[in-house]
């Protein structure tokens, strides 16, 4: 908005300001605009690694479509169902403030969209801005029914780094040669894990290391001399992964929403659903310069050990040898599948960029054990009994393994007063202490199967401590809390001491985050206020987990007046 001097004029200067004040209001409205979407949710052929599949897309496109806003801006988004499955979005990292409507998991904030149905999801951006995205929360259709969501700042406000000359969201994924539902449904039938993914993909081509993949790598041009800011996505169904540029250094700006003090490194490590924004120079010799991710692993069990490329292409790059060709592109070096080391010291580098606004006073103190099990069953030479020694693999969080209800959602049945839905007498400890990281009784493997939530009064300060257990095997789960950020304060390996570890949290400027991983055979803390009133669903993000049970729900209880309360359901919910 311009702004003129005003003359001289023969006017009180109480009318003077009062019609800029009015000017300024108008103005703060006018910043803000309104985006109207619709997301067709159908299948479509999709061409990879050789093979055409059924690809259940948005729009057609796959990845779906970027979203670009501004903070304080509003999106309207008719998902309209066209697939042979139920479907849910979700916004992911959005708080979705006393709006648990929008948020999208199936069963926790709302029934499905079933085939040949729509809902509209409306929300309002508030205070946020950075990289966040939105996928499928419905299964495993996620697998291919992701998209960037990008927040600008408002109007006039600049980025708290150097203005880079052009942004490239980069979502890194996973892509099976099969169905991924299909792939789900054995493994839920069998009880095994389900087959690990055929290729890594960047902006969802697999790259040049794999069969029929070349001629569609991405290929990112760029200047010499020029600064680019790559917002980086994990969007991958299960596996952490490692990112780098060859010859490159990468400057960590911002992770999942919310901006950092800026380092420099060679590689980053990023589970399913971070995000991380990187600058990065074109400060190199002209060339061809490739970009990969591959797996960090950090369980005992199989993974896909294949690497996705894509390229950054100097336009002042020379010619190859062969007259016309390009040159070959130079490759980085990434760390081992089982560096924990690396993962660790990057994740210890992220800072807040000022005194962060972390609780003090702890209302509710949590320690959630976090991990995998095994159900016994009664016939282990069954087909359904295909897990370890005839078992079948299940995930818990303080040994509730969390039931999906199919009845009502979550909210609708609390919203509604339904009951038999769920209850709220989720452990806020585990109901057996033990040796977590250790050797521990097979009689401790099986978990209890429930749908239980733990309940939260408004504005209580919550305090978190996920502690990874060695039951079957260690792992880095990432924990994403849906309606809420949080602050990291602490992390460690082994067994959590509550005497001695909490004089090592980081209280002044821990980073701020929507998903964080537990350390394999260790523990993380976290620390948030409850000022989202609704049922807010905290899970693994390793999709492979989430039908296992590693998962469970906090009810936030609404607070005083229509500001602390949440906002009735909108007329075209969907019903189970």
């Amino acid at each position: 908005m311009e702004y003129h001097k005003l003359g001289d004029k023969p006017c009180s200067s109480h009318l003077f300001f009062a019609i800029l004040l009015v000017f300024v209001f108008i103005a703060s409205f006018a910043d803000a605009a309104i985006h109207f979407h619709q997301f067709v949710i159908e299948a479509k052929p999709v061409k990879r690694l050789c093979r055409t599949h059924s690809t259940i897309t948005v729009n057609g496109q796959f990845p779906g479509p970027t979203l670009e806003v501004r903070d304080g801006d509003t999106l309207v988004i008719t998902a309209i169902n066209r697939a042979r499955y139920n479907a849910t979005l979700h916004w992911h990292g959005l708080r979705q403030l006393r709006n648990p409507w929008a948020d999208g998991p199936e069963y926790v904030t709302q029934c499905p969209i079933q085939p040949g149905r729509s809902y509209t999801y409306r929300f309002t951006i508030q205070n946020q801005e950075g990289t966040l995205w939105w996928h499928a929360h419905s299964r495993w259709l996620r697998a291919t029914v992701y998209g960037a969501l990008i927040i600008y700042p408002k109007m006039g406000r600049p980025y708290p780094f150097l203005m880079p000359k052009k942004e490239i969201p980069i979502l890194l994924g996973e892509w099976w040669d099969r169905n991924p539902m299909d792939v789900l449904r054995q493994a839920l039938f069998t009880g095994a894990a389900p087959n690990v993914s055929d290729a890594f993909t960047i902006n969802g081509q697999p790259g040049d290391l794999y069969r029929c993949s070349s001629k569609e790598t991405a290929v990112f041009p760029v200047e010499a001399g020029e600064t680019i800011l790559l917002r980086i996505i994990n969007s991958a169904l299960n596996q952490e992964l490692f990112y780098g540029v060859a010859n490159h250094k990468l400057t960590v700006v911002a992770v999942d929403a919310s901006y950092t003090k800026p380092f420099t490194t060679n590689v980053i490590m990023i589970a399913p659903g971070q995000t991380t924004d990187v600058l990065i120079t074109a400060d190199q010799q002209p060339a061809r310069y490739y970009m990969a991710a591959h797996a960090y692993n950090s369980a005992n069990a199989p993974f896909d050990n294949t690497t996705t490329t894509a390229i950054l292409e100097y336009k002042s790059a020379p010619c190859g040898a062969k007259k016309g060709q390009p040159l070959k592109p130079i490759f980085p070096q990434l760390p081992g599948f089982n560096d924990t080391a690396t993962a660790t010291a990057f994740t210890a580098q992220l800072r807040s960029p000022y005194k962060a606004e972390v609780p003090m006073k702890i209302d509710e103190s949590l320690l959630f054990t976090v991990g995998l099990g095994l159900i016994n069953c009664t016939n282990p030479n069954s087909p359904r009994c295909q897990g370890p020694n005839g078992t079948r693999f299940a995930a818990s969080i303080n040994n509730v393994s969390f039931v999906f209800p199919r009845r009502n959602s979550l909210m609708q049945a609390y919203y509604q007063g339904q009951p038999g839905i769920f209850t709220t007498d989720f452990p806020p400890v585990p109901p057996i202490q033990f040796d977590y990281t250790g050797n521990v009784s097979r009689g401790l493997w099986q978990p209890v199967k429930a749908t239980k939530l733990f309940k939260l009064r408004y504005r209580s300060k919550v305090q978190i401590v996920f502690q990874g257990t060695s039951i079957v095997t260690v792992e880095n789960h990432p924990m994403h809390l849906h309606g809420y950020e949080f602050y990291v304060i602490g992390s460690g390996f082994g067994n959590f001491n509550p005497g001695t570890d909490p004089a090592k949290f980081n209280l002044i400027d821990p980073p701020r985050r929507n998903t964080i991983g537990t350390p394999p055979g260790g523990w993380v803390a976290i620390r948030f206020e409850a000022d989202n009133p609704g049922i807010w669903l905290l899970h693994c993000h390793i999709d492979t987990h989430l039908p296992w049970g590693l998962a469970m729900a906090f009810l936030v209880e609404n607070g005083v007046g229509e500001l602390q309360t949440v906002q009735p359901p909108p007329l075209d919910l969907p019903q189970c």
